[in-house]
């Protein structure tokens, strides 16, 4: 399982490559500039769907996604032959995207049409529903005390433009959010792993006993439903990518008509 095969090395050394190369070349700036914006953002650009897969944030989030693609891949490259291998990933992370958007795309929505209803109605339960359902971090402590003193002056002039102010600035905030990290892609390989060796067991440092590859998957797959569901405030991973890229390697184990090997 852990020797390297030639397409998982080379996305070992890309991954890590361009990680490093765009910290120095680009700074704080490359997050933003190489990772995926939803579709309506002024920064979005068609080619982000594949420069997101090669960029981090952060040696945490680099090491994450290179570990499952070192313990995993391999066994898969030689299953697939490098060539499918290096197909199947980037149509696993590319899915993930697809999905990642259409996710954003339903969550945009939701918050254009509370944003243009405010513009149009000043309201203070509003806004403070708008702060509530889509900031997080100490903005929120600031939004939510501004929402206090217009909840008790709901007709301050003052008040109801930095109210407006704000609604736009939480609108081109969420719209400009990047998504970053090869993740969708790994998760797709577990997903591909777990289909093909699901009684394989592995042993997690997380926990004491060994647990069989579909069990793992199962069980990971329906925590990141559960996740990408309740959106806890301050989680800032796309849990939804992560079940996109799980939904596309199962379609494309399934075309390509890959059965169990154990």
């Amino acid at each position: 399982m852990y020797n390297l095969t030639p397409i998982v090395k080379n996305l070992l050394l890309i991954n890590i490559g361009v990680f490093i190369l765009a910290s120095m070349l680009i700074g704080d700036d490359a997050i933003f500039i190489l990772g995926l914006k939803y579709f309506e953002s002024p920064a979005f650009q068609p080619w982000q769907f594949l420069t997101h897969m090669f960029m981090h944030a952060g040696f945490g989030h680099l090491f994450g996604n290179m570990i499952g693609l070192f313990f995993f891949g391999p066994m898969l490259e030689r299953t697939f032959g490098s060539q499918r291998f290096l197909v199947y990933y980037l149509i696993c992370g590319l899915g993930a995207s697809l999905i990642y958007m259409g996710f954003v795309w339903y969550e945009i929505g939701g918050l254009q049409d509370m944003v243009q209803t405010f513009l149009i109605d000043p309201d203070p339960a509003l806004f403070q529903s708008i702060v509530n359902e889509y900031v997080t971090g100490t903005a929120r402590i600031e939004y939510m005390n501004l929402a206090d003193d217009f909840r008790n002056n709901p007709d301050n002039t003052a008040l109801i433009q930095e109210t407006k102010r704000v609604v736009n600035r939480i609108y081109n905030s969420r719209i400009n959010i990047p998504m970053v990290g090869a993740s969708g892609a790994v998760f797709g390989i577990l997903m591909g792993f777990a289909l093909i060796f699901p009684n394989t067991e592995l042993f997690l440092l997380f926990f004491p006993f060994p647990i069989k590859a579909k069990y793992l998957v199962f069980f990971y797959g329906l925590y990141t439903l559960y996740a990408g569901i309740q959106r806890t405030p301050g989680d800032n991973i796309a849990h939804f990518a992560h079940l996109g890229g799980m939904i596309f390697a199962f379609i494309l184990i399934k075309y390509w008509g890959y059965r169990r090997y154990n």
